[in-house]
């Protein structure tokens, strides 16, 4: 009969678990959490000190039927939810739910399922740490406050069940200031030079690029500047002024955290922050392994150190070592940076066993799960061995006063790169032709190569390169990155195309009223303190009402000010010329899931809807019919013809009523400039008077 209950969060690791510690053990699942506040009401007594009112989470009674009796017949019990605030939370709730005696509960946390590791932490069993329970419970709150003291004024305000979320709303404000950015970006010009040079004894030419003068880089801005280089270059001579060589070495990866693993799964695999999270779930909680049946293949992996525990990191020298050599493994644990904000001094996501190669078990694993555990195990092993070494030459050559540069770079030693590559290797075209290079050889020009190019704006979110910017700013911890990006599009506020985050019309509205009524809860730095604020909690500097006691009055005020100042507001449907064909009502403007659209008046009568065209007061370019403002199908905005699908002018950015006095094309604004369609015209003018008085009024 079993002596002892291990209460998990989840199904998949009972099974895993139960085998390691064999028949005195019973293993149970929680499903995750079992109590919360409640879904009707804010749950937060705020006249009484922010006591919260947790109730048990509906569905669960059988749940903690079952985990209550079987608690009642053992001698001890071990509290084995995840090693991170939430989980030290789940166990505090679960203790309470189940009304366990302190005595003979106990937490056990473990960073990886293997047996080892449970083993392990059995002996190293542990009373719940009450400050994490308290950061997670601050963390909770402040996020409930903020959502539910907030989303009902959005409701009122855009008229649809909408929401606001303290860190999802800071996330759309990072998404809409890069849009704004990219919106308002003026293209500048600019010039390229190649020089292509006959070397004495090579048949290949060698290309070289325009550098400036001896001590300094000139950039070539307009076709003039261009021409006055190439009138001074005429009739030069030309030598080779400096042959450099040299060595440098490519840095070791670090393992991954939970940002960097999302990231470079999102570049190299192309799956979502969401599918990301899902898969390395499964890996970490056990999977059926042939020959060592359901074992947990990486370690924990919500995570921001990139820490890696002695026993890992010697066995993965001790591996490379035997499969690529001595020479290949690092002489001592790389360190990573040092960050004040290590969570819960966990490890970095790795492969719990470095002799258990991707290859080994690929049968074992679905596709995705075998990229994904690939990608893990490639960049520790990576992490563990040397730098790659490059043999560098750079070549300076004169021609009057000016000078042009090659380099190029050959790989002497790939170190990690034998297993683990980031990005393309660099082209050694060069290199043979350069190594044969110094001061005594003799070239000759063959002629020029010049391009002229424009600088681009700021590229588009991305979901990797958004989860990035929130782990820069500190914005959020590893376990909310994946769930505020799925959050923001589920809500239609944010479209994702060809992996691009794109703001929509709501998205717009939303991000609107949250920085004009409620300025700290979407301001970078304040939602970056408060992190750091939850992490003294968690680190029991802080109490956690004492950081309630000081957010939630000023969010009061702010709430109370917005009601009266959104009543004033108040959008009203707005009528329209355009008549409901089936019963004869003037339609008017309604908000939907993807923006504006034209309903009848007489609902529920009358259910007739229609898209709403909205006019810009702009002639199409093509013919001349009006310019309307459309959305694409994952509601990002753009410019049409009226006439689609016979004409088929559209444009991202807003069109103008003012023709390029350049080259007679339209012109497109961008902030209080236009510029022309034509990026090979690139005419610039300031926005006449009159039309930015109309756009301010309107």
């Amino acid at each position: 009969m079993a002596k002892y209950l291990v209460i998990v969060e989840s199904p998949a690791k009972v099974k895993t678990i139960k085998k390691f510690l064999g028949s005195s053990y019973e293993v149970m699942a929680s499903n995750g959490h079992v109590r919360d506040l409640p879904k009707s009401q804010l749950g937060v007594d705020v006249e009484h000190d922010y006591e919260p009112k947790y109730i048990t989470i509906r569905g669960k009674g059988e749940i903690l039927a079952a985990l209550r009796k079987a608690a009642k017949k053992a001698d001890k019990v071990y509290l084995a939810t995840d090693p991170d605030r939430e989980g030290e939370a789940i166990s505090w709730h679960l203790s309470y739910a189940l009304k366990l005696d302190e005595k003979k509960m106990r937490r056990i946390t473990f960073n990886e399922i293997t047996k080892t590791a449970v083993k392990a932490s059995i002996k190293q069993a542990r009373d719940i740490n009450m400050d994490l329970v308290d950061a997670q419970q601050a963390r909770r709150i402040l996020d409930r406050m903020v959502g539910y003291r907030i989303s009902p004024l959005l409701w009122e305000k855009v008229k649809r069940g909408l929401s606001a979320g303290r860190v999802q709303s800071v996330a759309l404000r990072i998404i809409g200031d890069r849009e704004a950015e990219i919106n308002s970006f003026i293209p500048e010009e600019y010039w390229t030079l190649d020089g292509e040079f006959a070397v004495e004894g090579e048949k290949k030419p060698l290309t070289a690029k325009f550098y400036g003068t001896k001590n300094k880089k000139i950039s070539i801005r307009s076709k003039e500047e261009l021409d006055k280089i190439l009138k001074d270059l005429e009739g030069a001579s030309y030598q080779i002024a400096e042959v450099k060589k040299g060595e440098r070495t490519k840095k070791v990866p670090l393992p991954f955290t939970t940002s960097t693993l999302q990231q470079e799964a999102s570049k190299v695999l192309n799956f979502s922050t969401q599918k990301t999270m899902r898969l390395a779930q499964q890996l970490y909680e056990g999977v059926d392994i042939k020959g060592s049946g359901t074992v947990g293949i990486i370690t924990y992996l919500r995570t921001d150190s990139t820490r890696i525990s002695e026993e890992a990191d010697a066995a993965a020298r001790e591996y490379i070592t035997g499969q690529y050599g001595a020479e290949y493994a690092a002489a001592a644990e790389t360190a990573g940076d040092k960050k004040k904000n290590i969570q819960d001094a966990h490890e970095a996501i790795r492969p719990t066993d470095i002799a258990r190669t991707p290859l080994s078990i690929k049968e074992s694993l679905s596709r995705d799960q075998y990229r994904l555990y690939q990608l893990i195990w490639k960049r520790f092993a990576a992490s563990r061995m040397q730098p790659a070494k490059y043999e560098t030459t750079s070549v300076k050559i004169q021609g009057g006063e000016y000078y042009f540069t090659v380099a190029a770079s050959k790989l002497k030693f790939d170190g990690f790169m034998a297993v683990y590559i980031q990005e393309e290797e660099e082209k050694a075209e060069n290199q043979l032709l350069v190594k044969s290079l110094d001061e005594q050889t003799k070239i000759s020009l063959n002629g020029f190569k010049n391009q002229q190019h424009f600088t681009q704006p700021p590229a588009h979110y991305t979901e990797a390169s958004l989860v990035k910017t929130l782990e820069e700013l500190g914005i959020g911890r590893p376990s909310t990155y994946a769930p505020t990006i799925t959050t923001i599009i589920a809500r239609r506020y944010v479209a994702k195309e060809n992996k691009n985050l794109y703001m929509t019309e709501l998205g717009e509205v939303v991000n609107h009223i949250m920085k004009h009524s409620f300025p700290s809860i979407v301001d970078v730095h304040f939602t970056a303190t408060m992190e750091e604020l939850l992490d003294c909690v968690g680190e029991g500097k802080v109490a956690w009402k004492t950081v309630i006691r000081n957010f939630y009055p000023d969010l009061d005020e702010a709430v109370q000010t917005a009601q009266k100042e959104l009543e004033q507001v108040k959008i009203e449907d707005e009528v329209t010329d355009v008549v409901c064909e089936l019963c004869g009502r003037n339609m008017v403007i309604k908000y939907g899931p993807h923006g504006k659209f034209l309903a009848c008046p007489g609902f529920p009568e009358c259910k007739n809807t229609k898209p709403y065209l909205e006019k810009i007061g702009v002639p199409c370019p093509l013919c001349g019919k009006e310019v309307v403002m459309r959305r694409s199908k994952k509601g990002r905005l753009y410019y049409g013809c009226e006439n689609n699908p016979e004409c088929e002018f559209m444009s991202w950015q807003k069109p103008s009523r003012e023709k390029c006095p350049s080259c007679g094309g339209y012109m497109l604004e961008k902030g209080n400039k236009l510029v022309c369609a034509d990026s090979q015209c690139g005419y610039v003018m300031i926005k006449p008077k009159k039309e930015a008085v109309q756009e301010a009024n309107a």
